[in-house]
């Protein structure tokens, strides 16, 4: 069983470093495409959020790492 974790977590790991960031990011996607297809929420204004929660979400992950690393 500790053999099938091992090879989930490495294989999880070659493509996502950062799980906050991802699942953030997932979730952003998901919250937009809802906003646009069930609120009718114009497209324009759907990728702008997106590209505004994009760079929110990567502010946050970059402070976190740089208080991990104590700079």
């Amino acid at each position: 069983m500790n053999a099938i974790r091992l090879v989930a977590s490495e294989f999880f790991g070659m493509f996502v470093d950062d799980g906050n960031l991802a699942l953030l990011a997932l979730v952003l996607v998901a919250a937009v495409v809802a906003a646009v297809k069930l609120l009718a929420l114009p497209p324009l204004i759907g990728g702008a959020l997106l590209l505004v929660g994009c760079l929110a979400i990567l502010l946050q992950s970059v402070r976190r790492a740089a208080r991990q690393t104590g700079r």
